[in-house]
Formats: structure tokens, sequence, C-alpha cells
């Protein structure tokens, strides 16, 4: 029986062909803790992305992206208390008015304490899901929930669909921190591809086939593929790798790793 494939997503609300949404493609060995990159694909746009998440098949998957909003916000705005019927309410709204709800939101509170926050952002050390600049990871939940509810495909604890697809939300900052502390490691603007972030990735990718992270996975690249996440110095490449470990680690997990008393409105960020 041939292993389920695991695939890792680096998000983009807005693709194109100088900033693709990115996927890469893996398996686990028998064994459980070596993990196989097979390949990276990027995709353009939505409706191409949405095509290839909507083709039958079977895979465990790890997404950039946030799947839920804070219940604090959501309960502060009178939006639906269930998942699917927030995700619907939500991803109809057009991005202006979520931006004006939002900035609201934010310019009643105090400073230092703005956005709400979902209970994984701790542990995780994540952006807050409302936040829409640096990045903008609301309009990251507008633009990839619809793609995944219209594919028909589960999210654990939160929606279900297709058993043999299962996504969940990952988040390559996480593991990236655990082996870089705070060295940065990617940059989008060209003066900030520095020699430091070339070093920490190459740090990075070397402990990653190492083993040494939390997950106990190893990651088995060719050398064609360790060049190419090197040379990526925008890291979307890199971190679409780090959703696939999440990823992996999560499909040998019960109830993929996400922990019993999660939140169904907010969900979870996997391995947090």
């Amino acid at each position: 029986m041939s292993p389920t494939p695991i695939i890792g997503v680096d998000f983009s609300s807005a693709p194109s062909r100088r900033k693709p949404i990115v996927m890469a493609q893996g398996h686990l060995a028998p064994q459980g803790q070596v993990l196989r990159l097979d390949g990276l694909r990027s995709f353009d746009s939505l409706g191409e992305f949405g095509e290839f998440l909507a083709q039958p098949g079977a895979w465990v998957g790890g997404f950039d992206l946030p799947f839920g909003l804070p219940r604090e916000l959501v309960d502060h705005l009178g939006w639906p208390q269930d998942w699917l019927g927030l995700m619907r309410h939500y991803t109809q709204l057009p991005r202006e008015d979520i931006r004006r709800l939002f900035a609201a939101f934010c310019a009643a509170r105090p400073v230092g304490g703005k956005f709400a926050h979902r209970a994984c952002d701790g542990p995780a050390g994540s952006s807050p899901s409302m936040k829409w600049v640096n990045p903008p990871v609301a309009f990251m939940l507008h633009a990839g929930v619809p793609l995944l509810l219209q594919a028909g495909v589960s999210l654990p604890g939160l929606h279900v669909g297709d058993a043999k697809r299962q996504a969940l939300e990952a988040y390559p900052g996480l593991l990236a921190r655990e082996i870089l502390g705070r060295r940065s490691y990617k940059s989008d603007d060209k003066l900030k591809q520095t020699p430091e972030r070339l070093i920490a990735r190459k740090d990075l990718i070397e402990a990653l086939e190492q083993g040494r992270s939390r997950l106990g996975l190893r990651l088995k690249l060719s050398h064609a593929q360790r060049d190419a996440l090197i040379d990526d110095a925008s890291g979307d490449r890199l971190d679409a790798v780090l959703c696939l470990l999440q990823a992996a680690w999560a499909s040998r997990q019960a109830n993929f790793g996400l922990p019993a008393g999660m939140d169904p409105l907010e969900g979870w960020i996997v391995s947090a």
C-alpha cells in the first residue's frame, strides 16, 4: 500500500507569475521518520490552484493561511457562531468592508491590545488572523477558505468533507523559529536578500535534513532540490516545505495532533 501523499502550501491571496502560490509535495517513508520531497509546483492564479484542490485523490495538506477568526472579534461583530456560517458570511464581504470593520474594532481598543487573537496565536507566535496588512492574513483567509470549501475537502475539527483530502492550517514561522530563533531567512525585498539570510536558509535546511526539530522528522532532498530551496531568497519554496513537514507530522498523530479543547470556530495551527 503506497503512503498517503503530503502537501505543503505557501499561499498568496493575490497570486501572480512573479509571486505564485507554491506547493511542496512529498511522502513519508514506511518507518515514518523520513519525509521525502517529491517536487515543487507553482500556481499563478487562485482558479488554477482551486482546480488542483478539486481533483479527486488523497492527501494530507498543510496550508499557510488562517482557517478561522478570533471568537472575541466574531462576538463583537455579531457574526454567525458556527464555523461554516461564519465563513460563508465573511468570504462574501468585500475586502474594503472587512478592512473598515476591522480598523474600527482596533481603533476602539487600547495601544498594545488593538487586535483580537485566537487561542493558537500565543503558542504558534502567529499574526492575528484579523490582520489586513503586513501580512494581510485576513485576506488570505478570505481568498483561501472558499477554495477549500468549493473543492469539498475536510478541515479537521472545523468542517467535514472528503475524508481522503484533509486540509490543516500550518504556519512555517513556527518551525523556522524553533531552529533559527529570531534570525531571518527570507525577504521579498531584493535589497534585504542578504548573505546573512542566505546562511540562515542553509542552516535551516541542514537542521531539517538532520531531523533537529521536535517534529522528529528528517527531510530527504536531492542536491538540485536543496539548491532550489537555498537559492529562493523570497523563502516561498522553503515555507512550502516547512508546511509539508508540519502536515507530515500531523498525518501520524491522533486527530492530526489537534488539541481536544480546540475552539471549533477559531481553528488551530497544526503542531502549535
